[in-house]
């Protein structure tokens, strides 16, 4: 056969074989082994600096990788990572939308970004920052706390109704303040304005730092409730932890060694166990 001749019929072959390979029709592509943008499915993050892994890797910043929530990192095995083993699928699909410094109000804002993240699975931790934002004066009163989760809950019951919601109740800061007020370290690092409604004076007994700090225990209480009652709200598709965060007893060893106030990797992990148990995922 002449040399033309066989060149033509290898290219011919060749052809042939990439239109089998693309399914035999035109512009036709073979399968994507990975999600593509905007796919559905997966986990997203709402809240505060908790939920981003602040002071987690050693310095005062977000680090997401160490989420209780979302991280991706080997350190936390993170509601994601847990996720991730029962439904591959979804790799790659985590969304953080939780900010430091963030009160109740941005929830309905966060919300929105899950909704169009068209997420199965959504955590919300939210309070401390209505707690801590300066003095007592200066806390989220409870009805507006109420008000401001019930718009964030809204949306995502609005936009992702089938979506799975796991609300998780606001940390013992008072633990916090029990533990540490003694650990000259924390005291001095609180002492630049860490929770000033709480950890204000942490060493003081005066009677009115006292009652100060009691009340901050008692709107941590409220806020719990209301948490409670804006999941029953909601309705099947939403889960409260039942208080199990609030209830965890933890030591100076989970939080970091910087501000002596948000969680370490190890205290990111616990939290993760804690939330996981209660939101009946696992079973």
């Amino acid at each position: 056969m002449p040399r033309r001749w066989v060149t033509a019929v290898a290219c011919l072959l060749a052809l042939v074989a990439l239109a089998c390979e693309g399914g035999g029709e035109p512009g036709s592509r073979p399968p994507r082994e990975t999600p593509s943008p905007g796919a559905g499915g997966g986990i997203a993050a709402l809240g505060d600096s908790i939920s981003t892994g602040f002071g987690s890797c050693l310095a005062l910043t977000s680090c997401q990788r160490n989420s209780w929530s979302t991280g991706d990192g080997l350190r936390v095995d993170s509601i994601y990572r847990r996720l991730l083993d029962r439904t591959p699928a979804i790799r790659g699909r985590a969304h953080n939308h939780a900010r430091p410094g963030a009160r109740a109000a941005s929830l309905e804002g966060q919300a929105q970004q899950a909704v169009r993240d068209r997420v199965d699975h959504v955590t919300v931790l939210i309070g401390a920052n209505d707690v801590c934002r300066g003095g007592i004066e200066a806390m989220t009163p409870v009805t507006r706390f109420r008000a401001d989760v019930d718009r964030g809950l809204r949306v995502l019951r609005q936009g992702r109704p089938k979506a799975r919601v796991l609300v998780v109740s606001v940390p013992d800061l008072y633990r916090l303040w029990e533990v540490g007020h003694t650990d000259k370290r924390a005291v001095r690092a609180w002492k630049r304005g860490v929770c000033p409604a709480l950890l204000a004076d942490p060493e003081s007994t005066d009677p009115l730092d006292r009652a100060r700090r009691a009340a901050v225990r008692e709107r941590i209480g409220d806020y719990n409730a209301q948490l409670a009652a804006a999941c029953r709200a909601y309705g099947s598709r939403c889960r409260y932890d039942g208080g199990a965060v609030h209830r965890v007893r933890f030591g100076l060893d989970l939080v970091n060694p910087l501000d002596w106030f948000h969680p370490n990797a190890a205290g990111q992990d616990r939290l993760a166990e804690v939330a996981w148990r209660a939101s009946g995922l696992g079973s």
